[in-house]
């Protein structure tokens, strides 16, 4: 999430499911809404602060209408994950869980952690959408950030960051050591995989790619092209590895999707980052007064 910079609001006909709300919802941190996609009976658009956020189909959760989702299944099947080998996963911002959701239905046997910081909607997906319960899902109640530095390291296959405050990625998850913790939490071959979005001249994507080459030995981007020639807004997806995932059969896969997306790797990416410097946590806040001062209660 976000898929589009402006959710294209679909009113009128009411949701054919009656466990589902009809008009928005408050939750911990804002407002949640479910539209119906009248092209696709089953299915439900998720709006978290008016933000396009997730895409349900409860009649088949293995179905995902996101193309950064599509392109994050393809990496897994494609650079050592192939389906149904089992998963286990975490996912760094829940929404309305689809990947989550897919991944389960995709690979029987996967167990999976969604961390999400609004607890009411965390509840409310539970409700709403079917979720796989525990230990096949489960979902922590937590900052992402917070969530990621208590991981067992060495024992998650994939970390997914998906983490949005509206339409942008929360600067304290875009960090050098934020993404050194995810990386401890892998297992020796396992994928970090990030969602971010960005607008020509997509100086936030370039970055980030700086950042995650300061952590990962290798480093690809996946993009439409029309955004890697900074013709619109969009998203895009990073991934992180310990070994290279830039392969033929890869760059075939992400091409014979619905929206077919470039494979940025190697030199070609070193070049899309150009001069950008990587992000840094803030360094910790120093004394106030000089070092030496007196102790201003020890003086009279």
């Amino acid at each position: 999430m976000p898929e589009r910079p402006s959710p294209r609001r679909r009113r009128g006909r009411r949701l054919p499911f009656p466990h589902l709300p009809d008009g928005p919802v408050r939750t911990s941190t804002g407002v949640v809404e479910l539209l119906r996609d009248p092209s696709r009976p089953s299915a439900v658009t998720v709006f978290i602060n008016d933000a396009e956020s997730s895409y349900v189909d409860l009649a088949d959760p293995s179905y995902l209408e996101f193309e950064y989702m599509q392109q994050m299944t393809v990496v897994l099947d494609e650079a050592g994950f192939p389906a149904p080998r089992p998963l286990h996963a975490v996912h760094l911002g829940g929404a309305g869980c689809a990947l989550a959701r897919a991944l389960d239905a995709q690979r029987p046997g996967s167990t999976q952690l969604v961390v999400e910081i609004d607890a009411e909607l965390a509840r409310l997906s539970r409700i709403w959408f079917d979720l796989p319960r525990s230990p096949r899902l489960r979902i922590r109640v937590a900052d992402a950030r917070a969530a990621l530095g208590t991981l067992t390291p060495g024992a998650w296959d994939v970390v997914v960051r998906d983490v949005f405050a509206g339409i942008q990625v929360p600067g304290h998850v875009r960090t050098v050591e934020t993404a050194q913790e995810a990386r401890r939490a892998l297992t020796p071959d396992g994928l970090y995989l990030v969602n971010l979005t960005d607008r020509p001249p997509l100086t936030v994507a370039r970055t980030e790619v700086a950042t995650l080459r300061e952590v990962f030995p290798h480093v690809s981007l996946i993009a439409d092209p029309a955004i890697l020639r900074g013709r619109r807004y969009g998203n895009v997806v990073l991934v992180g590895s310990a070994a290279p995932i830039a392969t033929p059969a890869l760059e075939r896969a992400l091409r014979g999707l619905p929206l077919p997306v470039r494979l940025v790797a190697g030199e070609e990416l070193e070049a899309f980052a150009g001069t950008h410097r990587p992000t840094y946590d803030p360094a910790p806040v120093g004394p106030v007064g000089p070092v030496g001062s007196p102790d201003p209660a020890a003086t009279g």
